[in-house]
């Protein structure tokens, strides 16, 4: 039998993810571990079963975990790893950092991260899947980072290796990162407050901030995010796609395509994973047969289905 006397964080077994993710959805982890601190974490890594899988969560902002639950071990990155600190034009960052609390931090110490201000959940996913909005990306920005590997070992993972590509990027399998440096360029810290407060009020407007979703939902087909310039174009939006394939406001279940944005999945209030799943997968079909665009998953999917 496994010996974790030694780890200090707390070990949950069948923990329910639902209450855990945007969305509300998903069945339980088959053991969920919330490390201290890096040291807990390489503890814990080290003292697990090679074979078992770790998942790393963060806030569960771009997430579905699948109704029957997720085999092997999620880790949940909480306070221990929440710090945000400047130095010079750098900022080094724990990964359970939320994005805009970390655009905030750079704005009051004059260093522009204001992409990061509506970007949904913490700094590890927005490196994981290389976040960006306005033209920005995490890449533009990325200087390290640190993680643990599955043997409990602490690594340093530069750019090439992370491989970072429109909404997405290459961390080796079974890494958990801890920690990021990012660099950012300076600007006066009332402009920068004055243009985040900016870009809220536009994704009020255009997005259904106080509806359950997980952000949007497919990756631009264009291959890269909107600019947020008066001359951007939207022929090839993911939202603009669903909306000509007649799939704003489509249901299945409990869940539903945004008559606000196409982009975005709802959870009504009793959708299942598997509901919400089914129904992207129906606008995926739509958009194919009437317009031959393949849509690729922005969210992340996770799990298994209920047998």
């Amino acid at each position: 039998m496994t010996d974790f006397s030694h780890v200090r964080g707390k070990i949950t077994m069948d923990r329910p993810l639902a209450d855990l993710t945007w969305l509300r959805v998903g069945g339980p982890a088959e053991m969920f571990f919330q490390p201290v601190d890096k040291d807990d974490l390489q503890s814990f890594l080290k003292a697990l079963p090679i074979e078992t899988s770790v998942f790393p969560m963060g806030v569960g902002s771009n997430l579905i975990v699948r109704d029957g639950g997720i085999k092997g071990a999620v880790i949940r990155m909480g306070r221990g790893f929440n710090h945000i600190e400047v130095e010079g034009e750098t900022m080094r960052v724990g990964v359970a950092a939320l994005d805009a609390h970390v655009a905030r931090k750079a704005a009051d110490a004059g260093l522009d991260l204001t992409f990061l201000r509506t970007i949904p959940g913490a700094i590890g996913g927005a490196v994981r899947m290389n976040a960006g909005c306005y033209g920005s990306y995490v890449a533009d920005h990325f200087v390290q980072a640190t993680a643990v590997t599955r043997a409990g070992e602490e690594v340093r993972i530069s750019t090439d290796e992370l491989e970072f590509a429109y909404r997405q990027s290459s961390l080796p399998e079974g890494y958990v990162l801890t920690e990021v440096v990012l660099r950012a360029e300076r600007g006066d810290p009332e402009t920068l407050h004055a243009r985040m407060e900016e870009q809220l009020r536009k994704r009020d407007e255009t997005q259904p901030t106080k509806d359950r979703t997980a952000g949007s939902t497919f990756r631009n087909p264009a291959g890269f995010s909107s600019t947020g310039q008066a001359d951007d174009t939207h022929e090839l939006k993911a939202w603009k796609v669903i909306d000509d394939a007649g799939m704003r406001g489509a249901t299945f279940g409990g869940a539903q395509m945004s008559t606000k944005h196409p982009n975005f999945l709802i959870n009504t209030g009793g959708a299942t994973a598997a509901d919400l799943e089914g129904l992207g997968e129906m606008v995926r079909k739509k958009v194919f047969q009437t317009q031959s665009i393949e849509l690729d998953w922005e969210v992340l999917r996770v799990g298994e289905p209920v047998p």
